[in-house]
């Protein structure tokens, strides 16, 4: 079998990639006879030198490869027929923005495995960037509180090298006696509470966030069934809410009368009700300055999300009373950073972490004649241009190419 470690090619640029050098390295000694060849990059986060250095060979012709891995969507003209790739193709929704993209994939005859789509028996995901995603979502949450309140000053991750770096910064500044609450309990939210621990920031019961003033800033974890509740009155179950939330409504509300900064570290399902609405956010009662949307849903669970921010220009001003965008140092303004790409700031921590997920859960697969069937449930597209089995839902997404 020989691997090929693709070019990122999708603007802006990301220099993000499934393995660093070292874990290469790994690799190689676990599944000797792998053959692996990197795609020459002037973009990403490791440099073809450190590459070449552990005895990798370089080129710019990788289709003797039989399977491709590469982060973000491969442009239609860069993709290899008859190959297995591997990225995130953002399809899996019917995001309208890829459908040509999946058609192309069947119409090449490609594999495609998603990354999403790498996920155990019970549907939960084995790979992705999401504790950096949280991790560097609440530092800049926290950059975004010291640049309203003039307070202290955090540089963008972008500047920096590593995490270390990172907690280095955070070193420097003191946290304000301030309520946080963050929504979730997956790799997102761990890694923002990754974040908020190595700050020393007490950590309390939902209980005791409601019902108590504190001399100290504090925060409070929160899950589905702390943020929804029945509707009907009667005890919830999240399993039950996870299969149709329908008969759910928002309870966000009493933690939003005793928050000033949120982290959204949550996932949203269709037909889920939103943690605040428009309307929520005029109440008097609405108590919340600051937020870090790192789930970044655009106009939908959290509704000062208007849209997506930039790693350049990562803060925007959310004005409640006109429901629209303004300049987030205006007095009236609830600071928003809601960048959907955040794992990108951090990219050689985020590629070393993706490298051990991906060699720990589907590098095996391909040895042990995919026992545990990662393979089977992540295929999308066969070699015969079709959707599997699997996914043959996104057949009408396809067919609605014009």
């Amino acid at each position: 079998m020989k691997f090929g470690i693709i070019k990122e090619r999708k603007n802006p640029p990301d220099k993000r990639v499934v393995f660093s050098p070292n874990k290469l390295n790994e690799f190689q000694d676990k599944f000797e006879d792998a053959e692996i060849l990197i795609e020459s990059s002037d973009i990403r986060v490791f440099k073809d030198s450190e590459y070449e250095g552990n005895g990798f060979s370089v080129t710019n012709d990788i289709s003797s490869c039989d399977v491709l891995l590469g982060v973000k969507e491969v442009p239609i003209d860069a993709l290899i027929p008859n190959k297995k790739y591997f990225f995130f193709s953002h399809t899996i929704k019917k995001q309208p923005y890829n459908r040509k993209l999946l058609k192309a994939i069947l119409d090449k005859k490609i594999e495609l495995y998603d990354h999403e789509t790498i996920i155990k028996e019970n549907g939960a995901r084995l790979i992705g960037f999401g504790r950096y995603a949280g991790l560097v979502g609440a530092y800049n949450g926290f950059r975004a509180i010291g640049l309203k309140e003039g307070s202290f000053t955090l540089p963008k991750v972008e500047t920096l090298a590593d995490l270390d770096a990172v907690k280095r910064e955070l070193d420097k500044i003191t946290i304000p006696n301030i309520k946080i609450v963050l929504s979730g309990t997956g790799k997102v939210a761990k890694g923002a509470q990754e974040i908020l621990d190595y700050l020393k920031i007490k950590q309390v019961s939902d209980a005791l966030y409601l019902t108590s003033k504190f001399t100290e800033p504090v925060y409070c974890m929160i899950d589905v069934m702390e943020y929804s509740r029945r509707i009907d009155g009667k005890v919830g179950d999240k399993f039950a809410f996870y299969e149709d939330p329908s008969g759910y409504e928002s309870n966000f509300m009493p933690y939003a009368r005793e928050t000033d900064f949120f982290i959204a570290g949550h996932f949203y399902g269709d037909g889920a009700p939103y943690l605040f609405t428009r309307d929520d956010a005029k109440s008097e009662d609405f108590k919340i300055k600051y937020i870090a949307d790192i789930s970044c849903d655009v106009d939908g669970p959290v509704a000062s999300t208007l849209r997506a921010s930039t790693i350049a220009d990562p803060i925007y001003g959310y004005n409640p009373e006109t429901e629209s965008e303004t300049d987030y140092r205006d007095e009236k303004a609830i600071v928003v950073m809601a960048v959907d790409n955040l794992p990108c700031e951090l990219p050689k921590d985020a590629s070393e972490g993706f490298g051990n997920m991906f060699l720990e859960h589907v590098i095996p697969a391909f040895y042990n004649n995919d026992k545990d069937g990662i393979l089977a449930r992540a295929k999308m597209t066969t070699n015969e241009g079709k959707l599997a089995d699997r996914y043959a839902y996104l057949q009408d997404y396809i067919d609605g190419i014009e």
